[in-house]
C-alpha cells in the first residue's frame, strides 16, 4: 500500500491530481495506494507530524505562507525518506528543489502520461526499497524483516533485539559478536554501526546529539557518549552521498528539469 500525500492550495488543481491518482491506480490493478489531500504545507506537516510520514509526496510549489520546497525541507529536517514530486507552473524552482532531493518536478497543467511515467518509476524505487529484508533465527523460528522497517538493533544481555516499526523482535542467544550478527544490516549502506552494541537506520535517524540518538518516531535512545561523534559523521556522510546521488541520476535523465 502507497502512501501519498498530495499538497496544493489550489483547490481544482487537488482536485485534477486526486482524479488522475484514482486513474493511475486503477490502470495499475497490481498496485494499492491511498491518497491523502492538504491544501497547505502547515496542514500536510501537521498530518505528518501526528500520524507519520507518507510514501510519496506531490507537493505545488508556489503557495501563501510556507511553499513547497519550504515543506520539503521541513520533511528532510524531520529525517523524512518520502520521495517528493513537485508541481508547479514555473521552471524557476527547479534548482531549489535539487536541495530537497526530489524525486521528479513536473510543470503544470499535469499531463496524465507524464504523471503516470514518474509515478511508475516512484512505485518501482519504493517498492524495491519495501521488498529488501533479512532473516534472523528467533526463538520462534526464522523470520525475515524488511530493512525498511527495522529502526535499530541493540545487542540486550546475549541477543539482538531488532526495534521495529511493527514492534521488537529478540533473536536467539548470540554465537559471535554483534557486528557479526547484525553484518546483513550493515552491509546496506543506510545501517551504520554505534559502539559495539547499536545499529542504526540512517534513514530513520532526525538527530545525534552527545548521549541521544532520536529518531523519526520521536523515540529518543540513549547511546555511548564516545560512540555518538562517529555515528553523526555517518548520518551526515550518508545523507551527502543521496544528494549526490540524486544530483547524478538528476543530470543524466533528459526527462527532468
Amino acid at each position: 500500500m502507497l502512501s501519498i500525500a498530495v499538497c496544493d492550495d489550489d483547490a481544482a488543481d487537488l482536485r485534477q491530481v486526486r482524479g488522475l491518482l484514482a486513474e493511475y491506480f486503477r490502470a495499475r490493478p497490481e498496485l494499492e495506494g491511498r491518497a491523502c489531500l492538504f491544501p497547505s504545507a502547515g496542514a500536510l506537516l501537521e498530518a505528518v507530524r501526528q500520524r507519520g510520514g507518507f510514501d510519496l509526496y506531490l507537493l505545488d510549489v508556489v503557495m501563501p505562507g510556507m511553499d513547497g520546497i519550504q515543506a520539503g525541507l521541513a520533511l528532510r529536517a524531520g529525517g523524512d525518506g518520502g520521495e517528493v514530486i513537485y508541481l508547479t507552473t514555473s521552471r524557476d524552482y527547479a534548482v531549489d528543489s535539487y536541495e530537497v532531493d526530489a524525486f521528479f518536478y513536473i510543470l503544470k497543467p499535469v499531463e496524465r502520461e507524464k504523471l503516470f511515467r514518474v509515478l511508475d518509476r516512484a512505485a518501482e524505487k519504493l517498492c524495491r526499497r519495501a521488498a529488501e529484508g533479512i532473516l534472523v533465527r528467533t526463538p520462534g523460528g526464522p523470520r525475515r524483516l524488511l530493512l525498511e522497517r527495522i529502526l535499530y538493533a541493540e545487542r540486550v544481555k546475549s541477543a539482538v533485539r531488532y526495534y521495529c516499526t511493527d514492534g521488537a523482535v529478540d533473536t536467539t542467544t548470540l554465537r559471535g559478536s554483534f557486528h557479526e550478527a547484525v553484518a546483513p544490516l550493515l552491509a546496506d549502506r543506510r545501517f551504520a554501526p554505534c559502539g559495539v552494541s547499536f545499529a542504526f537506520n540512517l534513514r530513520r535517524v532526525k538527530g545525534v546529539d552527545a548521549r541521544f540518538v532520536l529518531l523519526d518516531t520521536g523515540a529518543r535512545v540513549a547511546v555511548p557518549r564516545r560512540a555518538a561523534p562517529a555515528l553523526k559523521r555517518a548520518w551526515g556522510a550518508y545523507w551527502l552521498e543521496e544528494e549526490r546521488q540524486a544530483g547524478a541520476g538528476r543530470k543524466g535523465d533528459p526527462g527532468r528539469i
